[in-house]
C-alpha cells in the first residue's frame, strides 16, 4: 500500500527506532463528520512510502461514551507504554480528548478513564502531549471556536498516569492573534461574533532550545498551518505568532518527527476535502527558533 492509497486526516507519525519502523495514525473513518464512529486504524512502514496495514488500533469497547467525531489520534510513548490522545463526541456531551493505552503501537488501545481529560464543560479537540523540563506531563488542546467564537489553545497539567487533570487550564493564545488567520466564512446563524478556528497543536523543541507550536486555522487560501514561539521556552510563556503560515493552501493539522537518518519531517493532510485527503510528507529545516520548508 502506497501513501497515496490511504485516506486519512490529521496524520501523526511515531518512529520506533528499536525496530526501524514508522507508525502512521490519523482520522481514518471514511465519513468522520456525520456517521457513527468506527475507530482508528494505523499503518507501519520502513520508508514512509510503502505501508503495511491497516491495523485496527482502536475499536470502542461496550459502553464507551464516544459516539461520533472520532478524530486526530496521536500516539505518544510514556513510561514504557503507548498512549493515544484522541477526540470523541456524543449526543448531549461536549467534544473532548480521551486518552487510551496499549502495550504496542498497533493496539489494542483501551480507555484509561471514564471520560475525556479535557474540561467537561468545554468544547475541546485535538489534545496533544507536552512534557515540561521537570518531566511533568501536560495536555495542550483547542478550546473550540464553535463554543467561544475566537478559538483558543490551552494547556493543562496531567497526573503521572495521564488519567486526570491536576491543575487549572491555562489560556495560551487565541486564533485571531496570528496575522495569517482569517475569519471563518461559514454562516453564523446568530451573527453575534466573528469566528476564528484553532486546530491541531503540536509542540516542538528546536535546536536552539526554543519551544515552538505548530497549529492550524483558516488562511487566505483555505486550511493552513502556522507556528508560534514561547517567550521563555515553557508551555506557559507568552506566545508570539510567526507572521506567515508554514503551509498556506488547502492542507494542515501537522506534526514534526525525525526520520531515522536525522532529517526533520512534517506530515499533514491535503487536500482538506473528504474523501480526497491523504497524508503528505515534507522536509523541514530547523534554523534555530524558526522553521522553514526545505
Amino acid at each position: 500500500m502506497k501513501t497515496s492509497d490511504i485516506q486519512m486526516r490529521d496524520p501523526y507519525v511515531l518512529p520506533v527506532p528499536e525496530t526501524g519502523d514508522y507508525y502512521l495514525f490519523g482520522t481514518t473513518d471514511k465519513d468522520p463528520w456525520k456517521a457513527p464512529g468506527v475507530g482508528f486504524d494505523c499503518y507501519r512502514s520502513r520508508d514512509l512510502e510503502n505501508w503495511e496495514g491497516p491495523f485496527p488500533a482502536f475499536r470502542p469497547p461496550a459502553g464507551f461514551w464516544g459516539e461520533i467525531s472520532f478524530w486526530a489520534p496521536e500516539c505518544h510513548r510514556w513510561r514504557g507504554k503507548f498512549y493515544l490522545f484522541a477526540t470523541f463526541a456524543a449526543k448531549h456531551r461536549y467534544r473532548g480528548t480521551q486518552i487510551l493505552k496499549a502495550d504496542s503501537p498497533t493496539g489494542p488501545f483501551l480507555p484509561i478513564s471514564e471520560g475525556p481529560v479535557t474540561p467537561p464543560h468545554c468544547q475541546c479537540l485535538d489534545g496533544t502531549l507536552h512534557v515540561d523540563d521537570d518531566g511533568n506531563p501536560w495536555i495542550v488542546y483547542c478550546y473550540e471556536w464553535s463554543q467561544i467564537a475566537n478559538g483558543a489553545i490551552c494547556a493543562m497539567p496531567l497526573s503521572e498516569d495521564l488519567t486526570r487533570s491536576v491543575g487549572r487550564s491555562v489560556l495560551l493564545f487565541h486564533a485571531s492573534e496570528a496575522p495569517w488567520v482569517v475569519r471563518e466564512p461559514w454562516p453564523d446563524e446568530e451573527g453575534r461574533f466573528p469566528r476564528f478556528v484553532t486546530d491541531g497543536p503540536f509542540l516542538y523543541r528546536s535546536k536552539d532550545g526554543s519551544l515552538l507550536m505548530l497549529w492550524s486555522s483558516l488562511g487566505a487560501e483555505g486550511y493552513a498551518m502556522g507556528y508560534a514561539k514561547s517567550s521563555n521556552g515553557t508551555i506557559t510563556g507568552d506566545w508570539t505568532q510567526h507572521p506567515k503560515p508554514l503551509w498556506g493552501k488547502d492542507g494542515g493539522h501537522g506534526m514534526l518527527f525525525r526520520r531515522f537518518d536525522g532529517q526533520l519531517m512534517m506530515t499533514f493532510h491535503m487536500p482538506n476535502d473528504t474523501p480526497a485527503e491523504r497524508p503528505f510528507f515534507l522536509p523541514i529545516e530547523d534554523v534555530g527558533g524558526e522553521l522553514r520548508r526545505s
